[in-house]
């Protein structure tokens, strides 16, 4: 059930917060929540992870919806693991699915946290990122455990 409900939890959160942003802001507008820490900056990504690969659509929905298909597909493995594991992958799906959606519709990537040190990012990169630490956190757990 973790891998229905929590990616689409997520995907819910993400679509809120990004058509929120569209609806009140302009593109590069940014507004202060703490002056020169964290501000809420509209900008329209158009590669990967702090703008990396720019304008590549067509690779980038190749990218997500085969991952979405790997984790279709390794569902029972991965149910089979523990709760790292399976949090970890509802959370990196529900925030793949969140940028293939952008990707999709536009090609372009709606990102608005903004931190200043740090390129501008979205819930669905907070949730990518959080889901991939915990696999990463089970994967080294699980290794050292058999050594």
């Amino acid at each position: 059930m973790i891998l229905i409900w929590l990616p689409l939890l997520v995907l819910a959160l993400d679509r809120l917060t990004k058509m929120q942003v569209v609806a009140r802001m302009t593109e590069g507008e940014s507004i202060p929540v703490i002056e020169n820490v964290f501000h809420l900056t509209y900008v329209l990504n158009p590669g990967a992870a702090f703008g990396m690969l720019p304008h590549n659509r067509s690779f980038f929905l190749a990218i997500g919806v085969a991952a979405v298909l790997a984790i279709v597909w390794m569902r029972k493995e991965i149910l089979s693991e523990g709760w790292r594991m399976r949090t970890g992958t509802a959370l990196f799906l529900g925030g793949a699915v969140g940028n293939l959606w952008d990707r999709a519709l536009t090609g372009l990537v709606i990102d608005f946290f903004d931190f200043r040190i740090w390129p501008v990012f979205n819930v669905a990169d907070i949730a990518i990122c959080t889901g991939v630490g915990l696999i990463l956190w089970d994967m080294v757990i699980n290794k050292a455990w058999e050594n």
